[in-house]
């Protein structure tokens, strides 16, 4: 009778070991989630101000068409790419496919900004202006909220692999995030200086 109840209330322990197990991967899963709507939101911001941004643009560099429709084609394949990567944030591809959409925005908007530097009515429009500095002030907003939910990843990640957590998620598909890297090369670049 004693051995029963022994065994019993090890079973019971093992149980919550488990529930405890597999309720810390489900937190960590929606962790990294909610840390990625916060990116949805920012970079839908960006998104948003983009248009505008072209459309001020247009008035002032008529012949600089391809430039315009390079942001514009950027811009879109970078909201398919959040579209894609919001229905499942920790699917690999997805957030693949967003972070080359988001480079190549990025690339297609320093063009831009190098081109309106050779247009000093555009560069200095007051709604330019300000559209300019509200993009930057969502672009390091993004940038906060991008290191959040690579924090969120990583302790998703880290939960799910260590032992005896791989167990508990191998049994139930709880599978690995992928970190959204986008490419910050152009702002780690010091700019350069002449006074020539």
């Amino acid at each position: 009778m004693i051995s029963l109840l022994v065994f019993l209330a090890i079973v019971v322990v093992l149980v919550l070991f488990l529930i405890g197990i597999y309720n810390g991967l489900v937190t960590a899963r929606n962790g990294y989630k909610n840390a990625f709507s916060q990116i949805d939101v920012q970079l839908t911001r960006r998104h948003d101000l983009i248009p505008n941004l072209v459309e001020i643009a247009k008035g002032y560099i008529k012949h600089e068409r391809e430039t315009l429709e390079a942001v514009i084609s950027a811009r879109n394949s970078a909201v398919s790419g959040l579209k894609a990567a919001a229905a499942n944030p920790g699917d690999p591809a997805a957030v693949q496919q967003l972070a080359a959409s988001e480079n190549q925005l990025s690339g297609a908007l320093g063009r831009l900004f190098a081109l309106s530097e050779a247009y000093p009515d555009l560069k200095a429009n007051t709604t330019m202006m300000q559209l300019s500095e509200e993009l930057t002030s969502t672009e390091n907003k993004v940038a906060f909220a991008r290191q959040a939910y690579n924090d969120s990843v990583m302790g998703y990640n880290n939960k799910r692999e260590v032992f005896p957590n791989n167990i508990v998620a191998g049994m139930f598909s709880f599978g690995a995030a992928s970190l959204l890297e986008l490419d910050d090369q152009a702002k780690r670049e010091v700019p350069k200086v002449s006074f020539t």
